[in-house]
């Protein structure tokens, strides 16, 4: 009898482990696309503010001009960052780009003040730089607005694209590993129907019948979880390792909501899984459990 015994336990010793593991390794799928998601948004959001607008002043704009002009700008809210350029600087940066001080040929500087400044990612979009440059071309000290309209307008569209395929495949993936982390669960409830049944028949309640398996759930979601969250971060290490640059795309913020995404996500459907299957075989007749 008591050879018996330490096999049963013996058995659903195992049945835990590889519930468990199957469950992380679903979960590390599942993790990996989260971060993807979040990182590319992140990703997004820095191209967006690498946009730079470049507002050219008028030739004869005075210094204390050029910093007023500077000085109402930064109070904006769509801007990130901003530079301004002198003449002077212009004409440095004209003699590294042609290797000669054009100055030289036509005896004055024509280069002339500008203004170099970025947008917030929300507004680096075609919309709302059509708002902003007629609000800026009221100041009659730009003279002219400079910006890559087809390169932002190409970004914008890859960009959105990347992030609604893998907003489809995260949402495909989260019904596989609902489906493969189901069949795992039931086929460990499925082991003891006949308990269930025995239990029934005394005169238990279902809520006493589902408590232990709902509590075996939430302990193995929870194991599973982290699990895969010590294999993510392991992943993200090494290849933090060989790319140290990769932190500021993928943030600490978003490792946290990673990681407790796959926590909570490893918790609600161990649960959710193990509820639906006692449920099915507390619903069984003892006939139909000798007919699955």
């Amino acid at each position: 009898m008591g050879k018996k015994h330490k096999k049963s336990r013996s058995h659903i010793g195992l049945q835990d482990i590889t519930l468990c593991i199957s469950t992380a390794m679903v979960l590390v799928l599942l993790g990996l696309v989260v971060l993807t998601v979040f990182t590319a948004r992140n990703l997004s959001a820095k191209v967006k503010e690498d946009f730079t607008i470049t507002l050219m002043l008028g030739d004869d704009i005075t210094q204390g001009e050029a910093k007023a002009v500077c000085k109402e700008l930064q109070s904006r809210p769509y801007i990130s960052g901003m530079q301004y350029i002198s003449k002077e600087q212009a004409l440095e940066e004209g003699k590294k780009a042609l290797g000669a001080d054009p100055s030289e040929f036509v005896g004055v500087n024509f280069f002339p003040p500008s203004v170099e400044m970025q947008l917030k990612a929300d507004y680096a979009n075609s919309d709302s730089l059509k708002w902003i440059t007629a609000e800026l071309e009221k100041n009659p000290k730009i003279a002219e607005i400079e910006f890559p309209q087809d390169l932002i307008d190409s970004v914008n569209y890859t960009l959105r694209n990347v992030i609604i395929v893998l907003l489809v495949l995260a949402a495909l993936l989260t019904f596989i590993s609902f489906v493969l982390i189901n069949n795992t669960v039931r086929l460990a409830v499925y082991s003891r129907r006949f308990g269930i049944h025995t239990m029934k028949l005394v005169g238990a309640s279902w809520g006493f019948i589902r408590k232990p398996f709902m509590s075996r759930a939430f302990k193995q979601g929870l194991l599973a979880g982290f699990l895969a969250v010590v294999v993510l971060g392991i992943g993200l290490y090494v290849f933090y390792m060989q790319e140290p640059g990769v932190l500021t795309i993928i943030t600490p913020e978003v490792m946290a909501v990673t990681a407790g995404a796959v926590l909570l996500f490893g918790i609600l459907i161990t649960c959710l899984c193990s509820w639906l299957s006692v449920n099915k075989f507390l619903r069984m007749t003892a006939g139909d459990l000798y007919k699955i």
